[in-house]
């Protein structure tokens, strides 16, 4: 089978089309794979600076979407169902396989290609906000990197848990992207952001704020936040990895909350079938709707993690077999 492999660990440069062995069943659900989502971890795993290091080579992507090409026996999936599925690995190829407990049958108003891309970003969102940030009815959320796969996710899941959202985006194209996924206040971070998130919520601020970006943008959003506030952190884009004093957060009464959906997965199995649960819900009334920004050739992966390693994606990467 035709598959992306990552051979050495010099970011997308070291990743190369090969033709391998499919993967064998034991046990596992194997997918034929009609689209695989582009995630920040595969990005990440590309440079060898991902949590988990898989000896090389190996075939990246986290989440697919396609049907069923053989099943163990009591799993109740079928052959040729149409699912999505969290990989970990092995998703940028025209076979996949998956544990039983992480395949989901297609909800009938998620069309298979918005399915390639929804596992990893949309539970990372619920996890974020409804387990690790408390999110309540009524609250005002914002959002950094709203446009991205993750941000629109995200603005689309805060709503669904009844709250309002902001988003912070860097051109006017992202800002349209925002509002597409159901962002109620735009806000230009290339302008005074911080005086404007703080302005919001009747001048108190965001009662949570989601940030993918770390370094400046993190120490910028403490001051953005409203007593007991919640300052979520899911990932490092800019590159500096954050510190704070934590007296900045005694004297402000406000947390900063780790959400990695991944790392407590093994901690918590059961999260999965819940968080889904959720979402389905959200699905069946059209609040959850994922935004496919660009779709690439399996054969043009590279490019599809230079889109993400350069800021250049809007809604989510999917590459289709």
């Amino acid at each position: 089978m035709r598959a992306q492999q990552i051979q050495t660990l010099d970011g997308p440069a070291g990743m190369h089309l090969v033709d391998i062995d499919p993967p064998a069943d034991d046990g596992r659900v194997l997918i034929d794979v009609a689209f695989a989502g582009v995630s920040f971890p595969d990005l990440l795993l590309s440079h060898g600076l991902y949590q988990m290091k898989p000896p090389l080579p190996f075939v990246p992507g986290v989440e697919v979407a396609g049907h069923i090409h053989a099943a163990p026996p009591g799993s109740g999936l079928e052959v040729g169902s149409a699912v999505m599925a969290f990989t970990t690995l092995g998703g940028f190829a025209e076979l996949a396989s998956a544990d039983p407990a992480f395949v989901v049958p297609l909800h009938d108003s998620l069309p298979l290609q918005s399915a390639g891309g929804f596992l990893m970003n949309y539970h990372t969102a619920h996890f974020a906000l409804a387990r690790r940030g408390r999110v309540r009815p009524g609250e005002t959320v914002a959002v950094h990197g709203a446009a991205g796969g993750v941000g629109t996710a995200v603005l689309q899941v805060a709503r669904g848990l009844g709250a309002r959202v902001v988003a912070l985006c860097s051109s006017d194209t992202k800002a349209d992207v925002a509002r597409q996924a159901g962002a109620d206040l735009v806000i230009d971070v290339n302008g005074d952001w911080v005086s404007e998130l703080r302005s919001v919520n009747d001048g108190r601020g965001a009662d949570v704020i989601l940030d993918p970006v770390g370094g400046d943008r993190f120490d910028q959003s403490l001051r953005c936040l409203a007593p007991e506030g919640r300052l979520i952190v899911i990932g490092f884009t800019e590159g500096r990895i954050p510190s704070v004093q934590v007296n900045r957060l005694l004297f402000r009464n406000v947390d900063v909350v780790g959400a990695a959906w991944g790392a407590f997965l093994p901690v918590e199995p059961s999260l999965f079938g819940a968080t889904q649960a959720a979402l389905s819900g959200m699905i069946a009334t059209g609040v959850v709707a994922p935004i496919v920004g660009a779709t690439l050739p399996l054969e043009h992966a590279v490019e599809a993690l230079r889109m993400l390693e350069e800021r250049r994606a809007l809604g989510k990467i999917l590459l289709s077999t």
